[in-house]
């Protein structure tokens, strides 16, 4: 009879252990494949970004460039109306339809902001290599399921979780802490609709904005262009055009 049992026991015992927790480089290597494989993440130069951006009814359209090692112009048109932010690894600076009509350099807050949306590759990549800390936080419930959650402690003192849908591995969700003027801001972006291009899975439903309010300004991304030629001119700040003379 006990030998009848103990089969049975020890069988029980070994289905009972727990499957080895993942470590935060094991869920964020998942993450990589689930987009299209780290290889080909790193392989992208160039990126562009066309759509719609609206916040309730104010409407615009929005083209975002990329280009490494970290170069980002951004372009919003509303009612005609074009506004242009810029940084080419040095300089960030734009042009506001409601100033001079002329590039202006923009504040050192607005150049770090930029610095870091312009990384192609987002903070996960190569990390440690740019000098930011991560630590695996557990699961959370989202609405749509179970989520990794993943702290970016960033080289520039920002902070930022991510959470990764813990079935497909795609950021569903961003967190995110930084200090302005002083002032503590905490906002949230969360992303969805992911499509190819590239043989690689981007957001095409980014939606952001303070946390805790349920107004979201939404960025539906209509296109996106992978390795489109960009002539780093893009990037530069512009030479003002003089003055008039009447």
């Amino acid at each position: 009879m006990l030998r009848r049992v103990l089969p049975g026991l020890l069988a029980g015992a070994v289905l009972a252990v727990p499957a080895p927790a993942q470590t935060v480089d094991e869920v964020i290597a998942k993450s990589f494949e689930a987009r299209g494989g780290l290889d080909r993440l790193k392989a992208v130069q160039a990126i562009r970004v066309t759509g719609r951006m609206s916040m309730g009814a104010n409407q615009a359209s929005m083209v975002v460039e990329r280009k490494r090692p970290v170069r980002i112009r951004v372009e919003i048109t509303v009612r005609g109306e074009r506004a242009v932010q810029a940084w080419d690894g040095v300089t960030a600076w734009g042009i506001s339809p409601m100033g001079p009509g002329q590039p202006e350099v923009l504040p050192a807050e607005a150049a770090n902001a930029m610095a870091t949306d312009a990384d192609v590759d987002g903070p996960l990549v190569d990390y440690q290599a740019k000098g930011h800390r991560i630590r695996l936080l557990g699961k959370e419930m989202l609405e749509g399921g179970d989520a990794y959650k993943i702290e970016v402690r960033k080289k520039d003192g920002a902070v930022e979780v991510h959470f990764l849908d813990a079935r497909s591995y795609l950021t569903v969700r961003i967190e995110g802490r930084r200090t302005i003027r002083g002032t503590v801001v905490e906002g949230e972006i969360l992303l969805g609709n992911y499509l190819e291009a590239g043989g690689i899975l981007w957001p095409c439903s980014i939606r952001s904005g303070p946390s805790g309010n349920p107004e979201k300004q939404t960025f539906t991304v209509e296109k996106v262009e992978v390795d489109p030629v960009l002539d780093d001119a893009r990037f530069r700040m512009p030479t003002a055009s003089p003055s008039r003379r009447d």
